[in-house]
């Protein structure tokens, strides 16, 4: 049998190693970007290849030859690979998107010596996140997103971007804080951070300490995923940003918060303590998120509040605790990166031949670019939960996971996600009446859409349409990826080989495996567990 655990470092080193490449070659700029393209295009390859090949089980690679728990090893499961493939999809077509838009304006509006580096670097820090089986490591992977991040959102050094940069990563830097006092506490609680060995010594701490541990990791994590009431810095640090850098932001860096939330809460934390706390965070986050939409005047920061507002849906799933719940939202975290990244670039567009991002000073492009038109509707009306488009199979999905549930809490959820849903149509319908039908205060100057930004763009749309007709087939991989959260056993198998595990952590793994055993044997005869 073939070994393709090669496979599974590829995306973070291919990024790192082209970011010292660009970098070395700052005084050839036609040159870099041919290095950043083809970084990027080999880590989408190699991000497909995983997603292929963890359907069959984890792939580990024990870096520098240390294996766990010693060492940090990376883990490509479906989970991590499924969002590796989608964040790689994403941040090509936004590299795409950027470097057309250099061309067309036919002028260095930033270094570009700066610039290729660090989108590399970030793309690598997205990757580590994903792929790291480690806690450390995941909290390196962040520092590296906050270094890359603070970069790309100061390019241009505008008084506003340096402004919202400063927010950013003030912000940022308080999360980190957070994450690196839990990382002490859980090494002082159980003497190590590698996760798989984690989820068999925390259920032996003390429960309290337990939930100590778990409230630290959450509030670092909700301050990264932007949950409410830890998001109002998004909206103000966002919308300054040139529209590429907006989008991969959008599009990625907080679903990296619900990446590192979806892992801790079903492999270290699965017992539901904070369950309820999670899912009155949820609504809080869906509603008032969508009402910051509502009020908004301008298309930037009216996204940047859906951006808030959709978040709160992940964590619904997430919070419901059930195999269906925890499905349906890896299913809309994949679906949401590929919308929200869509709607940004959209606007971009907009700002190009509108001059403009106000809803009060645009109009009338539906006649001067219908193409454009077509571009910010079709994602609109995704994100929205339009049938039968992804959006909606997403919040279908997880009002069934709710409705399953049963319990009142859930109920209200549920009645707060369609809410939410009708808000956002209505939200995003008002932004594209005012900025396409609407007649526009002023004469609009004659703008024209760029091939090279508009083909990017369309691309982002297409996927977004191609996740509602590879549903069916996409729904199911997530199914099977939740039901590995459930039973933990197959990724704690892969990363501790019997031989690295303690009796004691062997005995564990065992019990767990007949317990499941035994549960799924309940499902089969249709007897009470």
């Amino acid at each position: 049998m073939t070994d393709w655990t090669w496979i599974v470092p590829l995306p973070v080193v291919i990024p790192l190693f082209s970011a010292g490449l660009t970098l070395a070659m700052y005084r050839r700029p036609r040159v870099q970007p041919v290095v950043s393209v083809t970084a990027l295009a080999l880590v989408l390859l190699a991000s497909v290849a995983l997603l292929v090949l963890a359907d069959d089980g984890p792939l580990v690679v024990d870096v520098g030859g240390w294996a766990a728990p010693v060492g940090i090893n990376l883990v490509a499961d479906r989970l991590s690979s499924l969002m590796l493939t989608i964040s790689s999809a994403v941040t090509l077509c936004v590299l795409l998107y950027s470097l057309a838009q250099g061309r067309d304006d036919d002028e260095e509006s930033a270094p570009v010596s700066i610039y290729h580096p660090t989108f590399l670097v970030l793309a690598a820090g997205v990757a580590n996140a994903f792929l790291s089986g480690d806690l450390f490591n995941i909290y390196v992977g962040f520092e590296i997103l906050l270094a890359a991040s603070f970069v790309l959102i100061t390019l241009g050094g505008t008084r506003d971007r340096i402004r919202a940069g400063t927010i950013y990563v003030v912000v940022a830097l308080l999360s980190s804080v957070l994450f690196l006092v839990a990382l002490a506490a859980i090494y002082a609680a159980t003497g190590t951070v590698n996760l798989a060995q984690l989820s068999l010594r925390l259920p032996h701490i003390d429960p309290d300490v337990r939930l100590t541990l778990q409230v630290l990791l959450l509030l670092a994590f909700a301050v990264k995923a932007a949950v409410f009431p830890l998001s109002a810095w998004l909206p103000d640090s966002y919308p300054t940003a040139p529209a590429p850098v907006t989008a991969v932001f959008a599009g990625l860096l907080t679903k990296v918060g619900v990446y590192a939330i979806i892992r801790t809460q079903t492999l270290l934390f699965p017992g539901g303590r904070l369950d309820d706390v999670l899912m009155w965070a949820a609504l809080a986050t869906m509603v008032v998120g969508i009402l910051g939409a509502v009020a908004q005047d301008d298309i930037k920061r009216l996204l940047s509040f859906t951006l808030v507002s959709h978040i709160g849906y992940m964590i619904f799933g997430i919070a419901l605790s059930t195999e269906a719940g925890w499905t349906a939202a890896v299913y809309y975290v994949a679906h949401h990166i590929t919308v929200q990244t869509a709607l940004f670039l959209v606007v971009g567009l907009v700002e190009r031949v509108g001059g403009s991002t106000s809803l009060t000073r645009l109009g009338g492009l539906a006649k001067l670019a219908p193409v454009l038109a077509i571009l910010f509707f079709v994602p609109a009306m995704n994100l929205a939960g339009i049938p039968p488009l992804s959006g909606f199979l997403g919040k279908l999905g997880l009002l069934q996971a709710g409705v399953d549930a049963g319990t009142p809490l859930a109920y209200l959820l549920v009645v707060g996600s369609v809410v939410t849903s009708l808000l956002t149509l209505y939200a995003l319908v008002k932004a594209w009446n005012k900025a396409f039908w609407q007649s526009p205060q002023d004469e609009p100057r004659p703008g024209r859409l760029p091939f090279g930004m508009v083909g990017p763009t369309a691309a982002l749309v297409l996927v977004g349409l191609g996740l509602t007709f590879a549903a069916g087939p996409l729904y199911a991989y997530t199914e099977r990826a939740a039901n590995a959260f459930a039973l933990r056993t197959t990724y704690i198998r892969a990363v501790l080989p019997d031989g690295e595990r303690g009796e004691g952590e062997s005995a564990d793994v065992a019990d767990e495996d007949a317990r499941r055993q035994g549960a799924d044997e309940d499902a089969r005869t249709g007897a009470e567990p």
